[in-house]
């Protein structure tokens, strides 16, 4: 049974692009809530533009070695939320933070850039991380984030048995290719892209530009399609 890649558009800031995100499709919206990203959102403004999200959109928030009491501040505020973690969070800390994990996370694996990511057990850290919901790939880059930067997805195993989500930066040019690549090597793929999407210019980070999210979303179907003709073709067996 094929299936859909989901999408997840991170660093929203405004509620104009919230409603451009949930208008093009998207089947998550994230708010940074760690104070050092360009991105940052306060628990209270996260609860606001979330506030009116339509049904099957998921709010996510997004940590980096945060404090158990603002997870559960947060938590409270936008009761929805799957949370996830990107910093440097141990297993028994997602599920404490998860209350023993009965809420939904999110754990970011962080992928060495160039070959250097050859030697990152994806397998190993999926399986220590087992009671997230998935792992989400991102690039190692300096501080905590993939600072819109991408690592070589032909590297990662050809077999994971982990739901993934593929981050960092993505944009509708590139996007099909990654879905391509690692969408046979898991239980099933999401996207996540934050820069991607944006306004351009350095002063614009967090600003979400409504055509990038409507091209964005049309790769990702455009390339869902693409991969269920080739799974099509390579399933018919040539008559003898």
């Amino acid at each position: 049974m094929m299936q859909r890649t989901r999408i997840k558009i991170c660093g929203l800031t405004r509620e104009a692009d919230v409603g451009a995100a949930v208008a093009a499709g998207v089947d998550a919206v994230g708010f940074v809530l760690y104070d050092k990203s360009p991105r940052y959102v306060t628990i209270a403004r996260a609860a606001e533009l979330s506030r009116d999200l339509p049904p099957f959109v998921t709010p996510v928030l997004l940590f980096v070695n945060e404090a158990s009491d603002k997870i559960r501040a947060a938590c409270a505020a936008i009761p929805a939320a799957t949370l996830q973690f990107h910093g440097d969070e141990t297993p028994a800390q997602c599920l404490a933070a998860t209350d023993a994990g009965n809420r939904a996370f999110l754990r970011a694996a962080r992928i060495p850039r160039g070959e250097a990511g050859r030697h990152f057990d994806l397998i190993e850290y999926a399986l220590a991380y087992s009671e997230a919901q998935a792992i989400l790939l991102d690039a190692h880059v300096k501080g905590y984030g993939g600072a819109g930067q991408t690592f070589n997805w032909s590297l990662l195993p050809p077999n994971v048995n982990a739901h993934l989500v593929l981050s960092g930066g993505l944009n509708a040019a590139n996007v099909a290719d990654g879905i391509l690549q690692l969408r046979p090597r898991c239980k099933s793929l999401a996207v996540d892209v934050s820069s991607g999407v944006e306004i351009s210019g350095p002063s614009k980070q967090g600003l979400k530009d409504p055509e990038k999210i409507h091209r964005f979303v049309a790769a990702v179907r455009a390339a869902d399609r693409q991969f269920e003709n080739l799974a099509g073709q390579s399933a018919v067996t040539p008559s003898e």
